[in-house]
């Protein structure tokens, strides 16, 4: 996920301020920024995947769950990453007297639209998973997707994109000052890389549970989580308004993307 930018796995909001500590850093502050909510995501996300092998209502609750998100196909996954990655944070934001001018309405459709993709994104590299390495939830299937997810698909793609897309709407969709930020020396390490280890901490072991479901519950555990992690940020950025003058934002999920 990209994680927030990950596909199973949400990314975490881009650092936009330009800085000369070291890139790793950096990432390793934002992990422990991230720490509190950080746990309480691992722990819904395991509470989730337990009560679905081991208590019945839940299990039945969330199976119907899965055959609503078999019938709906990529519509769900579209649809509901874009209102809990998008739509709801900037909404609970806007709520706050102290947030509430920290994303323009432009800028809050740009982030619903980021995530509406990503939803579709996240889905397809779920179903490419399924079919390379296979649907069932054994040990060996988890930690291939994992490690895939989390050491090559953030990596490489989801979390370079994600931060790439949220620094242009962080801007104000300024695109001469993004671009040059974009195409100055050594963006990667400034701008993904810091984004790339703080979110690790974070949504490796979330997605060890998310692979363990069926694939079919993949996306709807993806999204009852990142709609948790949102909100969760997005209270922590309102609280911590008054003393930063609201220049605090909920971290973008990797997209979960992993």
């Amino acid at each position: 996920m990209a994680r927030s930018p990950s596909i199973a796995s949400p990314v975490t909001r881009p650092a936009l301020d330009a800085s000369s500590e070291a890139p790793w850093k950096i990432g390793v502050r934002g992990a422990r920024a991230n720490l509190v909510p950080g746990l309480a995501l691992q722990v819904l996300a395991t509470a989730i995947g337990v009560a679905y092998y081991f208590h019945e209502p839940t299990h039945h609750a969330l199976d119907a769950l899965s055959a609503f998100r078999l019938r709906t196909g990529f519509l769900y996954s579209i649809v509901a990453t874009a209102f809990f990655g998008g739509a709801l944070p900037c909404l609970y934001l806007w709520l706050q007297p102290a947030t509430r001018g920290r994303y323009r309405f432009n800028q809050a459709v740009g982030l619903t639209l980021l995530w509406a993709y990503k939803g579709f994104e996240v889905d397809l590299w779920y179903r490419f998973l399924a079919a390379t390495v296979g649907p069932e939830a054994t040990v060996a299937h988890v930690l291939t997707k994992t490690f895939l997810d989390q050491f090559v698909y953030c990596p490489i793609w989801a979390v370079p994109a994600v931060t790439w897309v949220y620094q242009y709407i962080e801007s104000g969709f300024d695109r001469r000052s993004w671009w040059a930020d974009v195409t100055a020396p050594r963006w990667y390490a400034r701008r993904a890389l810091p984004n790339l280890i703080s979110n690790m901490g974070v949504w490796v072991p979330t997605v060890c549970v998310v692979y363990s479901l069926p694939s079919s519950l993949q996306i709807p555990l993806f999204n009852l989580v990142l709609c948790f992690y949102t909100l969760l940020l997005a209270h922590i950025a309102a609280t911590q308004a008054p003393r930063k003058q609201a220049t605090s934002a909920p971290t973008t999920p990797t997209v979960a993307v992993g």
